[in-house]
């Protein structure tokens, strides 16, 4: 690996927050990891075996405390749901909500999107890959940190089928803009709004802990959603 590889690599999108799992979120991650939880050590993953079905599969990037993953797995039991987070309070809760919800159709990584993408899942694999959310870096010197970036698009593109979506939200008017420059110019994707055009929020994304949180201090939200499109 070259050193500006290595550099680059070394830029994360996110950083640990601390927190405070409870004893109820260690009791779920205890009790259901072993069965809902996915390692990248375990290398590439074969989607009908870990479901123990053939479904399509969405995939989401940081759910947070998990309630809008919770929602829409609950909402389509036909889809297979993978969420990554870092998080560990956060996918303690997760755990905890499926084991209420009794839900079947969701599985888990704890690690960096980036490793799992890379190590874990097949190419054109996805049905959707989400991303709701992210951290916006808005300083200006930090958008290197902003997950979306032309080689990252790239790296979607390669896990979704043909015509699978890459769907974004966001409340940061700036990283709205940042995604649609980048997206707009990524190579193998077509708008599903047109081009430039942002789309209208999906009856299936729910609302977000975020996105409630962005619309009381003021801020819009934006969905961008992008197709894959024929080699």
């Amino acid at each position: 690996m070259t050193e500006q590889k290595k550099h680059l690599r070394s830029i994360r999108s996110f950083v640990m927050r601390a927190g405070r799992t409870t004893l109820g979120q260690e009791r779920a991650l205890e009790e259901g990891w072993p069965v809902f939880g996915l390692e990248v050590s375990a290398g590439k993953i074969d989607l009908n075996k870990v479901f123990g079905r053939e479904a399509e599969t969405v995939l989401e990037i940081g759910f947070g405390m998990g309630e809008s993953l919770i929602s829409m797995a609950k909402a389509a039991p036909e889809l297979n749901f993978i969420g990554i987070e870092v998080h560990r309070p956060g996918v303690g809760r997760l755990l905890s909500r499926v084991e209420e919800e009794q839900l079947t159709n969701i599985r888990v990584y704890s690690e960096d999107a980036i490793d799992v993408l890379a190590q874990c899942i097949p190419d054109n694999s996805l049905h959707t890959l989400q991303l709701f959310f992210p951290d916006p870096w808005h300083k200006k010197k930090h958008h290197k940190r902003r997950i979306v970036q032309a080689d990252f698009a790239q790296t979607i593109r390669a896990k979704l089928k043909v015509d699978g979506c890459f769907h974004m939200a966001t409340d940061w008017q700036n990283y709205a803009e940042h995604m649609m420059e980048i997206m707009e110019q990524a190579p193998g994707y077509t708008n599903r709004a047109g081009a430039e055009c942002y789309s209208p929020q999906p009856e299936h994304r729910p609302v977000t802990k975020f996105q409630r949180r962005g619309e009381r201090l003021g801020h819009g939200v934006w969905d961008l959603i992008y197709q894959r499109c024929e080699e």
